[in-house]
């Protein structure tokens, strides 16, 4: 009888292994890549031709390891490498400016064999949630000190200081935008949070106010910042700051209600919108979608963002709560900014579309954070909804 009891047992345990994945998360997560993979076949038949579409295949068919390590590895593993995991990230940020590829005024890439690149500051994002969720799960019990706060802010600005250097200043903010989900979901005090997001506008409001801090940004940094406020009303047929911007806005009235159709986009076709197979990917929804695209893929992002919350929200260890709030201060922070540029609320920063945009690193980010969301599912109690 006890041998038979061994399949029965195994049988039961696989049910109920499969109930604790999130099928609606990974779901999700599918119908954006299709919605991404679509766009950058689109984003083929006009001047750019198809490699991004046959290379972003192959980053996907890569990118099958980093989920899978993720899913499959237990999430708590993480946490007892913190040490290691942290070194790793300050050691790859700093090869990047020792030995990191030159483009538009910046160091982001190590080259790779086969022409292909990496991004260590994608990396980074991932580390950096894991390591400070870590950090401050091992101080529960001061978790409302000043010195948790404040060793918190150095965990955080060592890799930010790196990231600047390269410079990144999209990378930087996710990396701050992390910092502030991770915080508040450890239970750091408000008015420390509120005290820094003070000095961060401090900051950003200097940028206009001090000539002394304009003279040291970069100098296409500056350009974008004055193209979201010289743009509108400017000619949109001369190129200048606002381009691009100028370009996705036309591409997104041009799709109406019900868009020109797929793979008929004019502005697409004519190759007028710089970079769209990544930052402004979304001009292809809106352009060939029209409403109805960007509304679908709009209540795609937004199914997707809440079953991460319903994640977070179950997790009973608070290691892993923690964990999951990085995650989604990550991919939603890129979701929310990479918009907010198309329809020029916000300055152009570099930050990609999750699932969406072309790129190796960036997809790979993608599928480890989903992967390393429904690990922290599996071990967490069953969801009713």
């Amino acid at each position: 009888m006890a041998g038979l009891s061994a399949p029965i047992s195994y049988t039961a345990d696989s049910r109920r292994g499969l109930m604790r994945v999130d099928w609606q998360l990974l779901g999700a997560s599918i119908a954006l890549l299709l919605f991404g993979l679509m766009s950058l076949y689109s984003v083929g038949q006009g001047p750019v031709g198809m490699s991004f579409f046959r290379k972003q295949l192959v980053f996907f068919v890569i990118g099958l390891a980093p989920f899978s390590l993720f899913a499959f590895v237990n999430p708590n593993s993480w946490r007892r490498g913190t040490a290691w995991l942290y070194a790793i990230n300050i050691v790859l940020l700093v090869a990047v400016l020792v030995m990191g590829k030159h483009t538009r005024g910046a160091e982001r890439w190590i080259p790779m064999p086969g022409g292909f690149q990496f991004q260590p500051s994608e990396l980074a994002k991932i580390f950096i949630a894991l390591t400070l969720s870590s950090f401050y799960a091992d101080r529960q019990d001061r978790i409302q000190e000043v010195s948790t706060f404040l060793l918190g802010i150095a965990h955080v600005a060592l890799p930010v200081f790196l990231l600047l250097l390269q410079p990144h200043l999209g990378a930087a903010l996710v990396l701050l935008a992390t910092w502030l989900a991770v915080s508040i979901v450890a239970g750091i005090p408000i008015k420390y949070v509120g005290a820094v997001f003070l000095a961060v506008a401090v900051v950003g409001a200097s940028i206009f106010l001090v000539p002394a801090v304009r003279a040291k940004l970069p100098a296409y940094q500056l350009q974008r910042v004055e193209g979201i406020i010289t743009s509108h009303g400017s000619n949109k047929n001369v190129r200048g700051n606002g381009w691009q911007t100028d370009r996705a806005e036309i591409a997104l009235g041009a799709g109406g209600a019900i868009g020109s159709g797929f793979l008929h986009g004019e502005q697409k076709q004519a190759g007028f919108i710089p970079e769209q197979n990544s930052d402004f990917i979304v001009t292809v929804v809106g352009e060939e979608g029209g409403l109805i695209g960007c509304t679908l893929l709009l209540m795609t992002f937004g199914f997707f963002f809440y079953r991460i919350f319903v994640i977070m929200l179950f997790a009973t260890e608070p290691y892993l709560r923690m964990a999951v709030a990085g995650v989604f201060a990550i991919l939603g922070f890129h979701t929310f900014i990479n918009i907010a540029m198309v329809l020029q609320l916000f300055p152009v920063v570099g930050l990609w579309l999750p699932f969406m945009s072309y790129g190796g690193t960036a997809l790979w980010l993608c599928m480890a954070c989903v992967g390393l969301l429904l690990a922290i599912r599996r071990k967490e109690r069953p969801l009713l909804f």
